[in-house]
């Protein structure tokens, strides 16, 4: 009988951090390709995407109660929707009063938006950076505010969920353009 050596215990923010730095090594691929064609490409009639408000700015297609069925997102809403999500979770975790879904403005199709997501994931780790095992267990601020249930190891690790959903339909939209352009 061969007894293997115990396995090394991994801090749970070394493993929380471990787990986004892999999921972000999986978008930098899709980063690194994408073209700003993109973005607006609508894969579907039934679909969600940004759009040119009179100011200029772009605003999302969005409604309080989800439709049935469900529209197939643009890559430039699922990225806005990346942006709302990851902001609001950063602003939470540093003590930052938390910005309105509509203060979250799409910056634009190509370098735009890729430079403002990775301005987003510095931010990120600058929260992460910050907080200790004493932070990891007080009750999570987002996504469910006065959960005793839910701490901040919870938000982390759903921050982490909520990207590697969005990087997924990201990459498979971005696959599917350019199967379609050939």
């Amino acid at each position: 009988m061969t007894i293997s050596p115990p396995t090394p215990y991994v801090p749970a923010l070394d493993l929380l951090r471990w787990q986004f730095d892999l999921t972000w090594s999986l978008f930098e691929y899709h980063l690194e390709r994408i073209e700003p064609d993109d973005f607006l490409w609508e894969p579907a009639a039934n679909c969600w995407t940004v759009r040119r408000s009179p100011d200029g700015t772009w605003a999302p297609d969005w409604a309080d109660t989800e439709p049935d069925p469900v529209p197939v997102p643009t890559i430039a809403w699922l990225s806005w929707h990346m942006g709302w999500w990851w902001s609001v979770a950063a602003d939470h975790a540093q003590g930052r009063t938390p910005r309105e879904r509509s203060d979250i403005t799409w910056p634009g199709a190509g370098t735009p938006t890729v430079e403002w997501l990775r301005a987003l994931r510095k931010d990120w780790l600058t929260a992460l950076a910050g907080l200790t095992t004493t932070d990891l267990a007080a009750t999570a601020p987002f996504p469910w505010p006065r959960d005793p249930q839910h701490t901040v190891a919870h938000m982390i690790a759903w921050v982490n969920a909520e990207l590697m959903k969005n990087v997924a339909e990201i990459g498979q939209l971005r696959l599917q353009r350019a199967a379609v352009r050939g």
